[in-house]
C-alpha cells in the first residue's frame, strides 16, 4: 500500500512539474557587477531569472576577453549548466567553441553575430535609446559640441555614435560630436581622462559608452552636462546627468529560460527593441526644461510604435557623401556592419 501511494506521489510530482529538474543558467560578464554599467545592467536581468521558479543562478565578473573567457565558460559547462549567456562581444568565438563541444547545453552570446544550433546571439536595439539621448543634448549644449567617450572602434559602438549625434542635429543642425577612443569596456581612470580631453576641447556634454560613471563625474567637475550609459547614472553627477541610455535585460532573460523550460528555444539572432522595454533613456535630470522633454518624449513614442527607424535617409558620412537616400531605412545587415561616421562626427574608425 505504502509503495503504491509513493508511486502515485511520483507520477503527480513528475507530471505537474514540481519534480522537474532544476534549472541552472550561468552568466558571464566582462567587467564587476558593481560597476554600475554593463555588468551591472545584465546582472539585474540575472537577478530577474534567480527569481523564477525551477531556476537557479550564478555568474562569473571580471572576464577578460579571450582565453580566460574560454576557460570560464568550459568550466561552466562542465558543472552541468543548461544554460549560458556570454556577454561581451570579445565572447563569441570562445562561446562558439565551447557550445561546439557541448551540444546539450544553450549558450547565448550578447552583441556578437555568430550562431550554432545549440548557440544563439542576441542585442538591444540601443541606438534608439541613444538618438533620444542626443535630442537632450543637442537641446543643451552652448558649444555645439559634444564629447563621446567610446570602447572599441565595432558596429555596435559606431552605430550608437552615429545615432547620438542624428538626434542631436534633429533638434541642432549645429550640434557636432567629438570622438576619443578608450580601447577598453572598463577602466574608470582612462575614461575619466578621455572625458577630460573632450572637455578642454570646448565640449559642454559628455556622453560615453563605457562601463563606469566616470565621465559622468568628469563632467561634473568642470560644470557641464553629461549623457550616461547602461544605467541610470544621476547620482553619480547628479548636478551634470541629463539622463541616460539604459538597458533593461529581465524581459529578455526571463522569456529565454521560459522557453528553455517549456521545450520551445531555438538558436536564433534576437535583437529586440524599445518596443519590447529591453531598451530606454533614464528619467530626466531637474535641469531639462519641459518643452525638451516633450520633444524627446514624442521621439521616443514614435520610436516604440515603429514609426521612427531613426537610421532614415537623406543621411551623409563625414566626408559628405550620401550614404543612405532620401526615404530609405537602413536595414538591420546593413546597421550590424555599420562601420562609418556621419555628417557631424569629428573622430577616426581607428
Amino acid at each position: 500500500m505504502r509503495t503504491r501511494w509513493m508511486m502515485a506521489l511520483a507520477v503527480l510530482l513528475w507530471t505537474t512539474g514540481a519534480w522537474a529538474k532544476e534549472l541552472q543558467v550561468g552568466f558571464v560578464y566582462v567587467s564587476p557587477v558593481g560597476d554600475a554599467g554593463y555588468s551591472y545592467a545584465h546582472d539585474q536581468g540575472r537577478k530577474a531569472v534567480e527569481a523564477m521558479e525551477g531556476v537557479t543562478t550564478s555568474f562569473v565578473e571580471s572576464v577578460p576577453e579571450g582565453q580566460d573567457a574560454e576557460r570560464v565558460i568550459t568550466t561552466m559547462a562542465r558543472k552541468g549548466y543548461d544554460m549560458i549567456f556570454t556577454t561581451s562581444f570579445g565572447y563569441m568565438d570562445p562561446t562558439l567553441k565551447v557550445a561546439k563541444q557541448f551540444p546539450d547545453i544553450k549558450f547565448l552570446h550578447c552583441s556578437g553575430y555568430k550562431t550554432a544550433p545549440n548557440m544563439a546571439n542576441y542585442f538591444g536595439r540601443m541606438y534608439q535609446a541613444r538618438y533620444l539621448t542626443g535630442m537632450v543634448a543637442g537641446a543643451m549644449t552652448k558649444s555645439n559640441l559634444l564629447g563621446y567617450v567610446a570602447a572599441f572602434p565595432i558596429p555596435e559602438v559606431i552605430r550608437g555614435i552615429n545615432a547620438f549625434a542624428l538626434g542631436a542635429q534633429a533638434v541642432n543642425p549645429k550640434a557636432e560630436v567629438r570622438v576619443v577612443w578608450t580601447k577598453t569596456w572598463y577602466d574608470p581612470a582612462r575614461e575619466k581622462e578621455a572625458a577630460k580631453s573632450l572637455l578642454d576641447a570646448g565640449c559642454d556634454v559628455i556622453a560615453q559608452h563605457q562601463d563606469s560613471p566616470a565621465p559622468q563625474e568628469a563632467a561634473q567637475e568642470r560644470g557641464v552636462y553629461s549623457v550616461g550609459y547602461n544605467s541610470d547614472m544621476a547620482k553619480f553627477a547628479p548636478k551634470a546627468h541629463l539622463t541616460a541610455a539604459v538597458w533593461n535585460w529581465a524581459p529578455f532573460y526571463t522569456e529565454m529560460v521560459r522557453q528553455v523550460q517549456a521545450g520551445t528555444w531555438k538558436a536564433d539572432s534576437y535583437w529586440w527593441g524599445m518596443d519590447k522595454g529591453v531598451v530606454d533613456i533614464a528619467p530626466f535630470g531637474p535641469m531639462v526644461p519641459e518643452a525638451v522633454r516633450t520633444t524627446v518624449l514624442a521621439a521616443k513614442e514614435a520610436i516604440r510604435k515603429g514609426e521612427h527607424p531613426v537610421f532614415v535617409g537623406p543621411i551623409a558620412d563625414q566626408k559628405g557623401v550620401e550614404r543612405v537616400p532620401a526615404g530609405k531605412a537602413l536595414s538591420d545587415a546593413e546597421l550590424l556592419s555599420m562601420n562609418w561616421f556621419v555628417r557631424g562626427v569629428v573622430g577616426t574608425l581607428e
